[in-house]
């Protein structure tokens, strides 16, 4: 059986996100899975991702930190819980704060994997420290504090 990616459990009003929301054809669609007490998305940058001839845009890593460590807040949050992802009340969460720093030039043309660990769980928000790699190496760093979303934030329907 193939494993579900955290996103693809999003309500369907949840999932419009640039970064991670399925029903967002022109967004980056990343999915995150568990791998042991990591999480991991692999994405692979696409030509127009161009910082400089030949390295990644460095607000295109941003926002992969960014939408892998809310996946992954969502996640922690069920697996804490003791829930499976598809169960109600879903759990979303948006960001906070991130802060990402960038250690070296990020190659364009290769995947780029994304390792995210909790460094905190709570009730109403989650710290999530994340990695990108590139070709083994890491390139840049970033921690998200993800907070469960708002009511405000939720669909009108």
């Amino acid at each position: 059986m193939e494993q579900k990616a955290f996103q693809d459990y999003y309500p369907e009003e949840f999932s419009h996100c640039y970064g991670c929301g399925r029903q967002n054809e022109h967004g980056h669609q990343i999915k995150s899975y568990w791998d042991g007490e990591e999480t991991v998305a692999v994405f692979e940058p696409k030509p127009y991702h161009i910082a400089i001839p030949g390295f990644v845009y460095g607000g295109l890593i941003a926002s992969l930190v960014d939408c892998h460590g809310t996946g992954t807040a969502s996640a922690a949050t069920y697996r804490q819980q003791g829930r499976a992802m598809d169960t109600e009340p879903a759990l979303r969460f948006v960001t906070g704060s991130i802060h990402v720093d960038f250690l070296a030039p990020t190659p364009l043309g290769v995947p780029l994997e994304l390792r995210g660990s909790v460094a905190e769980i709570g009730a109403k928000k989650v710290v999530v420290d994340i990695r990108v790699l590139a070709e083994g190496k890491c390139c840049a760093k970033g921690r998200v504090v993800a907070v469960k979303m708002p009511d405000t934030m939720k669909a009108k329907k």
